[in-house]
């Protein structure tokens, strides 16, 4: 049971960090977020295949000692300007839990969307994406079938 309460912990103090722009390096971002806390590990994600192999991707996990020193350095870094872009910081676990709660508010019928995922960010969700470009598509076969009637009419006459 101490082996599931050490990953739960893990989970707790590991940060994610988005929004990063592309001239941040490693080495600037553990430099900022070093003042809040012992840094235990960090991943900095890069394109591994493709035109932009070797390029950063933009975002980074970093793993606290303990989930006081996350909070901290996420209180003090989200919404702050590095190279003009405002950070996104916030726990690892935060974007799991927004997406349980936003497929639990789904499963139970509710007819409204809350879009939990973007938060101050003003991103939609998936699931509202995906229906405006089904709704689209509709539009454009309605679209397409009328102006196809509307040719066999001037054929004819």
């Amino acid at each position: 049971m101490q082996d599931s309460n050490g990953i739960h912990d893990k989970c707790e103090s590991r940060l994610y960090i988005g929004n990063l722009d592309l001239k941040i390096t490693e080495a600037t971002l553990l430099k900022m977020f070093s003042p809040f806390g012992k840094i235990v590990s960090e991943d900095f994600l890069w394109h591994t295949r493709g035109p932009k192999r070797g390029a950063p991707r933009g975002f980074a996990f970093i793993q606290y000692d303990t989930r006081e020193e996350a909070e901290l350095a996420k209180e003090k870094m989200h919404g702050r300007l590095a190279c003009g872009r405002p950070l996104v910081v916030r726990l690892a676990s935060e974007k799991y839990m927004l997406e349980t709660a936003e497929n639990s508010m789904k499963a139970s019928g509710e007819g409204h969307k809350m879009h939990l995922t973007g938060g101050a960010m003003g991103q939609t969700s998936r699931s509202a994406k995906i229906a405006a470009i089904k709704n689209k598509l509709k539009s454009l076969e309605e679209d397409n079938s009328r102006s196809k009637k509307q040719k066999k009419t001037d054929d004819t006459s």
